[in-house]
């Protein structure tokens, strides 16, 4: 009998053992996810919240790693910044960062101390990396020389820190050179060349591994709109001319589009720290705009809206950019150009349409009356009625009272009554 037991004993624990083996075996083949960032944007506010984003995520799910497929201009040195330290603390809790370049696309300006700052770089044929000189928009030479000396620092740093090429790194920033993908690997910039994802994944030994992609949502691309400063002062410009034309022909509508655009504006510039000096100026240029209500002759909008571009184009002072495409470039005049003609067109429909139309208005209407005489026909104490310009109307004297047959002149009018005083005779 207790030999018998032995063996039961003895086969329970290999059945155990056996089914342990079974669900380790089943959990090492369960491999870790690698989340795909798609980073076909520019370096801004709402690409360094959705790396964010992604760093949250791969960690939640123990990632493997995080792979940044890349094709950017560059953008804003900040948010760059940001994105670095990201990086960083995906390395620090164990996720390691890749990036890769496809063929024909950019790790430029911005991207390419992003790229220097993850574990491994592959790029595809025709792709490039760098230039990298950051550009002080409307700064003067020793801002430009201090924000340049340190970028070459950092670039070294982020070189060094991954065995890189230091000089090859430098002469991104200090020469503006940019390397095709041959250059860089010859250079020993990146750690290989592969015209497919699927190929570099295999590379980093990430081929089998489940994948979560993740590219910018709606309100990271929200933020990336407004965090352009030549985009901030067309909204807070449209803004201020939707609520003045408005005012011409009331329909509210114009006016809740005019307070959201100049508040998008507003935030998009606190956003980007954009130029006070530029702010000022489309302050001003509202101003002017706003004194069209009393002139009516449409000059008034036209030199408020050419004021308010003159804004627009100093909105970007001052902000340190690395990218291929910065703010008073070639489009951006376009668009700020684009802008004064939009006022120039506004401030023709005012004088030729808009108001004469409300001139016409205001002599037909029950404003005209106002400043014409009348007669008492019932006595004002202080309301009876009075004729004006051959008609009856109920009036109200003022701080008076008027008898029958006396004058009286119009003040306003409030709904459809006269107010009005009395005209006291010689």
């Amino acid at each position: 009998m207790e030999q018998t037991k032995k063996y039961i004993m003895i086969t329970l624990l290999l059945i155990m053992l056996i089914l342990l083996t079974k669900v380790n075996t089943t959990n090492s083949a369960i491999k870790k996810p690698v989340i795909i960032v798609n980073f076909d944007v520019p370096v801004d506010i709402g690409s360094s919240d959705m790396m964010q984003r992604a760093l949250t995520i791969a960690q939640s799910y123990n990632a493997s790693a995080i792979v940044i497929v890349m094709n950017t201009p560059g953008g804003y040195l900040s948010d760059m910044i940001n994105i670095v330290n990201i990086i960083e603390e995906a390395n620090k809790s164990g996720i390691p960062t890749y990036t890769y370049v496809p063929p024909n696309s950019l790790a430029a300006s911005a991207g390419s101390y992003i790229a220097m700052a993850t574990n491994q770089i592959i790029m595809g044929t025709g792709s490039e990396i760098g230039p990298s000189t950051p550009i002080v928009v409307g700064g003067s030479q020793l801002e430009q020389n201090h924000t340049e000396d340190a970028m070459i620092s950092f670039m070294q740093s982020l070189a060094q820190k991954w065995g890189r090429n230091t000089t090859a790194a430098t002469n991104m920033v200090l020469y503006d050179i940019a390397y095709t993908s041959s250059q860089a690997y010859q250079y020993h910039l990146i750690n290989g060349i592969s015209d497919s994802l699927s190929s570099a994944l295999q590379s980093w030994n990430l081929t089998n591994n489940p994948q979560i992609h993740i590219s910018e949502d709606f309100y990271e691309q929200f933020l990336s709109a407004i965090s352009n400063s030549t985009v901030d002062g067309i909204l807070m410009t449209l803004g201020f001319l939707a609520i003045l034309l408005d005012l011409y022909h009331p329909t509210i509508f114009l006016t809740v589009i005019g307070i959201i655009a100049i508040i998008a504006g507003l935030v998009g510039a606190e956003i980007i720290s954009a130029s006070l000096l530029g702010i000022t100026l489309i302050i001003i240029g509202a101003a002017i705009m706003l004194i069209e209500l009393k002139l009516g002759h449409g000059f008034a909008l036209m030199a408020g809206t050419i004021v308010s571009a003159l804004g627009i184009y100093f909105m970007a002072e001052g902000i340190p950019f690395i990218s291929t495409g910065v703010p008073n470039g070639y489009i951006s005049q376009l668009e700020i150009t684009g802008v004064g003609a939009v006022g120039i067109v506004a401030g023709l429909y005012i004088r030729w349409i808009a108001g004469p139309l409300r001139k016409k208005e205001k002599l037909a209407g029950p404003e005209s009356l106002i400043g014409k005489k009348g007669v008492v026909i019932s006595p004002l104490n202080p309301e009876g009625e009075v004729k004006v310009e051959g008609i009856v109307w109920k009036a109200i004297c003022e701080s008076c009272t008027a008898n029958q047959g006396e004058m009286v002149e119009v003040l306003r009018i409030e709904g459809l009554k006269l107010i009005v005083k009395k005209i006291e005779s010689k």
